[in-house]
């Protein structure tokens, strides 16, 4: 080692390898450059050690095409491709000097800091301790590793870590477009005064103005923004809504960051129309799982709906609704899943655009799967909407037992599958009913050596009901004998497929014809309730289905054959597949099946459905039943989506001619048209809007009422949403009033922040 008196003022070398900078807490360095190049040794081997008591800083490594050493100012210099690291931060200049007495490093021209975080710093000149800690700053630009952007005109740092920055602007947005061109951001928030919190990964902002495509500017208050992605505590932005039934709605939320699994959302509503109202929104995530709390409560008036009677004289009472759900994973096998929701009457949803479900449905279900067995124990209560339905005809199931086991190969090398239910199911002003039942269900399926697919099953079940007060259901065939009922059931299908491939039109078809033989001895139906097999329909999905009815508690039974053809053609962006079929009960015995459902009479309608894709872009699907007699179309629906994410069409038609008695309420003559779609333009703006139709005139359904075209919902809007902003402007009008759920038009302005937590 040479004395340091000896050493030259300039050493230069072009990309040497990373040079060694070891910062102790005296202050005082020693640089290891590379071979050929001079060394200095500026104090003793007893100096360089750290004092007793004291910890050892990490070093900084840094590289330079230049390094000088100025010997009476005690400092040196790295110019040129200046890179400095310390552990997961690292600077970048045109030069960096550093004083040994003082400790301070001074970086200047095109600077480029980057954080332990992520974050990336760009300024002309900064100041930094020997910890790389920024000091004093000027001109500089703050890029969030999570995408925002924090531009100053200078900055310093306070003794307790914190940087303040003067003139500041912050954004979200993309400074560049697709192309990497300059593009001016749709918002930034422009402050006099900006504190940066590095330990709390906080950004504060002091006099703050919101500033809209360049123009609009909102004052701002108490606003502060995370840089590492997070959500923090505020205030959103406020939600305007216009309404026939609460006039002007102004909506203001509050966010609180409780801690990083927990958060809670109050918000207060005001109208002009109707009391001020409250909702709170708590959430959580645990070790096992996730659930949410959401309460809403206000005191207003309100017009009473006894079944099918609205009354016109309102009265004030409280109204709220509830609606909480979570799902826990207790371990590898079990899990508990609960949903919970209730209104304090039928129109405070509607009222108050909360939702525009007809029913709301709880649910409480614990379940334990494993590779072979499923175990599920719930109970589920719903709460009519409907004005026309009585809330105490509704049932409450519990408990609800489904237990089921599988064996592989048990017998001539096919499945073996048992099954254990109970149902119980009760009613404040109705049908009151219980069930169980154990089944097992033996299948094989083989492969011929031709290539048709043969499946074997056999079935037999056992039931148990009991049930009373079975008057009280209105429709006849529903009710089922009262008290005790037993019967047992035994089934015995064969279904053979037969794929046959081959090449037509340059891409690859599939046909196969299937059949199907299901017997099934005389089972006692009638004297057994209906509450889970009532709205029964041929169709496509259960044309090969060993029982048609939907539910456990009808059976189909007699003997029958069933025949069908499926098709599927690919080629290059083109999808097309298609299924049609019938089937014959081979007895001439009356069957249960009322008139209308396609299974009637021995020989069943005709069903298909026909899809046809091309690529992401275009999707129909067609579903139809056939009379077999009169080849009146008994069901016609439709369904295409065209376009893509940004412009698209979607189209629905659907029409039910069943032609059946008006006593089955679950199975009623139907007719409407859907259609729903978004037109993209300009970039960042598009209009969408959505309409439903109900077309069943008087003729379909007497009942209803209807006039043959009347709109259900319409809505219209337009929007303009970029990558850090979205604004929407929404026109619906609802066309029927129920209770103090007027009918009419509705206006809502909503605007959200992204990338900033404001919404």
């Amino acid at each position: 080692m040479l004395p340091a008196a000896q050493i030259p003022q300039q050493a230069s070398h072009r990309r040497l390898r990373p040079v060694s900078l070891g910062i102790l807490a005296a202050g005082i360095a020693t640089f290891t450059l590379a071979p050929g190049a001079y060394a200095q040794d500026a104090v003793s081997s007893a100096d360089t050690a750290a004092p007793a008591g004291t910890e050892e800083k990490i070093p900084i490594a840094f590289e330079a095409d230049t390094v000088e050493y100025d010997q009476n100012a005690d400092s040196v210099t790295a110019s040129g491709n200046v890179v400095l690291r310390r552990e997961q931060q690292s600077v970048r200049a045109d030069s960096v000097t550093w004083n040994r007495q003082s400790g301070q490093i001074v970086a200047s021209g095109n600077v480029r800091l980057v954080d332990e975080n992520g974050n990336q710093l760009y300024t002309d000149r900064i100041e930094l301790t020997d910890e790389l800690k920024t000091g004093a700053m000027q001109n500089l630009l703050l890029a969030m590793r999570e995408g925002g952007r924090l531009a100053a005109a200078d900055g310093e740092r306070l003794p307790n870590g914190d940087v303040i920055l003067n003139k500041a602007a912050y954004t979200g947005c993309d400074v560049v477009d697709s192309h990497g061109c300059p593009r001016k951001p749709s918002w930034r928030i422009v402050a006099k005064q900006v504190i940066y919190s590095e330990d709390r990964q906080r950004i504060r902002f002091n006099d703050a103005r919101l500033e809209l495509f360049g123009a609009v500017q909102l004052p701002l208050l108490g606003l502060t923004v995370s840089t590492n992605g997070q959500a923090v505590s505020g205030f959103l932005v406020p939600d305007f809504r216009l309404s026939p039934s609460n006039g002007v709605e102004i909506s203001e939320s509050y966010y609180w960051k409780i801690s990083e699994n927990r958060d809670l959302t109050a918000t207060a509503y005001a109208y002009t129309k109707a009391a001020p109202m409250a909702s709170i929104q708590y959430r959580a995530l645990t070790e096992s799982g996730a659930y949410q709390i959401t309460g809403y409560a206000t005191s207003s008036n309100r017009i009473p709906i006894i079944g099918t009677t609205v009354g016109t004289e309102s009265e004030s009472a409280f109204r709220g609704y509830i609606f909480a759900n979570g799902k826990f994973q207790i371990d590898d096998n079990w899990s508990v899943t609960a949903s919970i929701r209730r209104a304090s009457d039928r129109t405070f949803l509607r009222r108050y655009d909360i939702s525009r479900d007809d029913r709301l449905r709880s649910i409480v279900n614990v379940e334990r799967i494993d590779q072979d067995s499923y175990l599920s124990f719930a109970g589920y209560a719903t709460q009519t909407m409907q004005s026309s339905r009585d809330q105490g005809q509704i049932p409450v199931a519990f408990p609800v037992l489904d237990y089921r086991r599988r064996f592989d190969d048990p017998v001539l090398g096919g499945k073996f599958e048992t099954q254990i239910n109970t149902l119980g199911i009760s009613r404040s002003n109705g049908q009151d009913t219980q069930r169980a039942f154990a089944s097992a269900q033996w299948s094989l399926r083989k492969l011929t050596s031709m290539g048709q697919e043969v499946t074997l099953t056999g079935l037999a079940r056992g039931d148990v009901y009991h049930s009373d007060e079975n008057d009280k259901t209105s429709t006849v065939i529903y009710r089922g004998e009262p008290g005790w009922q037993t019967r047992g059931i035994a089934t015995a299908a064969l279904d053979v497929k037969w794929p046959l491939v081959g090449k037509v039109f340059g891409g690859t078809q599939v046909l196969t014809p299937r059949v199907q033989l299901v017997a099934t001895p005389k089972v006692r139906n009638l004297s057994i309730p209906n509450e889970d097999a009532r709205a029964i329909e041929l169709e496509d999905s259960n044309l090969f289905s060993l029982n048609r009815f939907p539910g456990y508690d009808r059976i189909e039974d007699s003997v029958r054959f069933t025949y069908g053809l499926d098709w599927q053609f690919e080629m290059p962006r083109w999808r097309i597949s298609s299924t049609v079929g019938q089937s014959i009960r081979l007895s001439n015995k009356p069957t249960l099946l009322p008139d209308g459902t396609g299974l009637t009479n021995k020989t069943s309608d005709i069903v298909g459905r026909t899809e046809v894709r091309y690529r992401n872009f275009l999707k129909v699907i067609h579903r139809f039943r056939v009379d077999k007699d009169s080849l009146a179309v008994r069901r016609n629906e439709f369904d295409a989506v065209v376009g893509n994410n940004a412009t698209y069409l979607e189209l629905g038609y659907t029409k039910l001619n069943r032609d059946i008695s008006s006593q089955i309420e679950d199975l009623q003559d139907r007719e409407e048209v859907r259609a729903a779609g978004r037109i993209a333009f300009a970039n960042y703006w598009s209009v969408f809007g959505s309409a439903v139709v109900n077309l069943t005139d008087r003729s379909e359904d007497p009942i209803y009422g209807s006039n043959g075209f009347q709109p259900l919902r319409t809505r219209l809007g337009a929007a303009y949403e970029d990558d850090c902003m979205q604004i929407a402007f929404t026109w619906r009008r609802d066309y029927e009033a129920t209770g103090d759920a007027r009918k009419g038009n509705s206006f809502q302005l909503r605007f959200s922040l992204k990338n900033i937590g404001l919404r």
